[in-house]
This record gives structure tokens, sequence and C-alpha cells, in this order.
């Protein structure tokens, strides 16, 4: 039996976050380090607790996704993991189009 991880492939993927805790409506703000299409890593100053269900909004250049998603890895000297469980349908396109942009090759001159 073979299992698939949800981070398995990863892409170097910066964008401003914010999450909302929503049982106790505490906020993180941070900076993604990888995007993958189950979740992301936010680097940020203080973590939430693992398993906690978020709203998290993800800005890149003007655009945003906007998610429901739990709180998986934690590493608190750097930030948490979170697992994309819904998204925003309007933010659906966004989030696919940045996935697609990061796994292009970069142009080499």
């Amino acid at each position: 039996m073979c299992v698939t991880r949800r981070y398995s492939v990863r892409y170097p993927f910066a964008a401003d976050a914010e999450i909302l805790e929503l049982k106790s409506g505490s906020r993180v703000s941070g900076v993604t380090s990888d995007l993958s299409h189950g979740g992301c890593f936010v680097c940020a100053r203080r973590t939430l607790e693992v398993g906690a269900r978020v709203r998290g909004t993800l800005t890149r250049e003007g655009q945003k996704a906007k998610m429901l998603a739990v709180v998986r890895v934690v590493k608190p000297q750097v930030g948490m993991g979170i697992e994309f469980l819904e998204i925003d349908p309007d933010s659906n396109a966004t989030l696919w189009a940045w996935i697609e942009s990061l796994r292009k090759p970069p142009d080499i001159p």
C-alpha cells in the first residue's frame, strides 16, 4: 500500500499570510515559504495549536486566495504548516495559477 503525503511536492513561494483561528478568534500574520496543492508553510512569530481550524488568506502581487485550513506541522521557532481543507471558489483559479507558474522551469537567457 502506497501512502502519499500531502506536502510531497513543495515549491518555494513567498506570499503574505493572514490566518484567523476560528474557535478563539486569534489572528496570526506571516509569510509563506512554500506552497503545494495541499497546503503551505507559514513563517510566523507565533503559531497556533496543532489541529486548529483556520481561515487563511494568502496575498501576492495584489492577488488573494482564501481557504479553510487546519494547522498540521508546527515548528515553534519558525512557523506552522497549514493543510488546505476547502478553497474559496473565487480563489481556486488564483491558487492553481500560482502553482502552475511555480512548476514552470525558470527562463534561461
